[in-house]
């Protein structure tokens, strides 16, 4: 027993070559299962590199569409017709300079130095909104964040600049994101019957929202001119679109929509100012509103409040401003003053806490926003996201913003 263990004799033999032969076959199975494993490590490189193609594909899809299309043919030859289109492209009424010489240099400090505290250090209170039929005699306003506002207006609903997306961006992964949710999702909004656009930046005009708003709602489209064009590429019937020039006015369910004067800049990709921008009155049998869009500060608001006011409530960009582009958008003193200009009764700030836009303090605008229409002795109304306020009978503001600040 002795000498078998030592692999003596046949036996031994026997045995050391058996453990031979299992030692020279080890590495060719051994070869076999690393190829295979091998194969399916690409498998799955390559599933995971078809999965990242296909997204990256419809990503890019996306983008494409959601920098929508040009003006072309009739529309195109619409605009060309334009007193506000002059050398190829639409012109203010005051010079405005997008960005002024030597902002850059500002801004890109602003950018690597700023201490402002951008974000609010808690979750924005938001409201749900109740949706009760509007009152043939009734005034009420809903904000739903930035720049986006139902307005029921004599037993009517109009929403202006609807933006739902996470990002103001022609992508869905990069660009500024919003700060709170939504109050209510776009497709349980109630039935309005006409969706107001200001312009065509992608914080007032937003492909899957104007998408949504076509399968859910029925309501015309009222744009200025041009901005049609984005909308023919995304689905809406051309039925349903209604292009303006500024001073031009649509009626629709006994309310007029008249495009007002503005002082700013179009554009969602390397093209500007292809189409209009505009600030909107609207005018029912009684009562009168007043939305600015975006602009900066020009004489024109008094024109405007002469021509159209006076205003039982303006809803007044507020945020977003710096000195990069002290052209393009109002401080909230401007706003203030803007409103006096347009003879207005109750201010209701928009254009800010939604969407981080600017190097100014989340807060700030609020706060000098009601600072300011304390001095100047100016009624103010600042709702949470969601809450609707009765023009006639507004919240006292109650500085809800500064507890989060």
């Amino acid at each position: 027993m002795r000498d078998a263990g030592r692999g003596s004799g046949p036996r031994g033999t026997g045995a050391a070559t058996a453990r031979a032969e299992t030692g020279a076959a080890a590495p060719a199975g051994g070869g076999r299962s690393a190829h295979a494993a091998a194969r399916r490590r690409w498998a799955r490189r390559l599933a995971v590199a078809a999965v990242a193609g296909s997204a990256a594909a419809w990503v890019l899809r996306d983008v494409r569409a959601a920098l929508g299309a040009p003006p072309a043919g009739s529309r195109a030859e619409r605009v060309r017709r334009s007193p506000q289109f002059r050398d190829g492209a639409f012109r203010n009424p005051v010079p405005a300079h997008v960005m002024p010489p030597g902002s850059s240099r500002q801004m890109l400090r602003d950018l690597l130095l700023s201490r402002h505290k951008r974000k609010p250090a808690g979750p924005v209170p938001v409201v749900t909104p109740d949706a009760p039929e509007p009152t043939p005699e009734g005034l009420h306003v809903v904000w739903y964040g930035h720049s986006s506002v139902l307005v029921e207006i004599e037993g009517r609903r109009v929403l202006f600049d609807p933006v739902w997306s996470e990002r103001c961006s022609p992508s869905p992964l990069v660009g500024p994101r919003r700060l709170h949710r939504p109050p209510v999702p776009v497709d349980r909004l109630p039935l309005v019957d006409a969706v107001v656009i200001s312009h065509d930046h992608y914080d007032h005009l937003d492909m899957a929202t104007v998408r949504a708003l076509t399968r859910t709602q029925s309501a015309p489209f009222v744009v200025p001119l041009g901005v049609g064009a984005h909308l023919d590429r995304w689905g809406v019937p051309a039925d349903r679109i209604i292009e303006l020039d500024w001073d031009e006015t649509a009626t629709i369910a006994g309310v007029r929509l008249t495009a007002t004067a503005a002082r700013h800049f179009s554009g969602r990709a390397f093209t500007r100012d292809n189409t209009l921008w505009a600030s909107w009155a609207l005018i029912g049998p009684t009562r009168r509103v007043f939305y600015t869009g975006d602009s900066g500060y020009f004489d024109g608001y008094a024109a405007i409040g002469a021509a159209y006011g006076p205003f039982d409530v303006t809803l007044m960009q507020i945020g977003a401003y710096g000195s990069g582009w002290p052209d393009i958008h109002m401080t909230p003193e401007q706003g203030a003053a803007a409103h006096l200009d347009l003879r207005g009764e109750l201010l209701i700030p928009l254009h800010w806490a939604t969407f981080n836009l600017a190097f100014h303090d989340w807060s700030e605008p609020a706060d000098r926003l009601w600072s300011e229409a304390k001095a100047r002795g100016i009624r103010l109304a600042v709702p949470r996201p969601g809450e609707r306020v009765n023009v006639d009978d507004p919240p006292a503001v109650d500085g809800w913003w500064q507890t989060i600040a």
